[in-house]
């Protein structure tokens, strides 16, 4: 496990995600593994998890983590600076 700092381009993502406005059945309609990408961060709503799951791309490799559209407001509010991912399996 390691700990992602919430930076500039990921906040950026997030107040997008929060513009449109939909609920998490709106966004299961319209799920997509790739619908936000903004380097180093490619990714999207899975209706399954019912959570935004995202790649981080880092010279050592890739990360994963998922959030929730609450989590994702706490971050866009302020409440929460750093989330955790996870190390992809090669």
């Amino acid at each position: 496990m390691m700990k992602l700092t919430i930076d500039g381009v990921l906040l950026s993502i997030f107040e997008d995600i929060l513009s449109e406005g939909k609920s998490d059945s709106e966004w299961a309609e319209i799920e997509s593994d790739d619908m936000f990408q903004k380097k180093p961060f490619v990714g999207g709503y899975d209706a399954d998890e019912k959570a935004f799951c995202f790649s981080f791309y880092s010279s050592d490799g890739e990360y994963f983590f998922k959030l929730t559209l609450n989590e994702i407001r706490n971050i866009t509010n302020g409440q929460v600076v750093e989330i955790d991912m996870e190390k992809a399996d090669v």
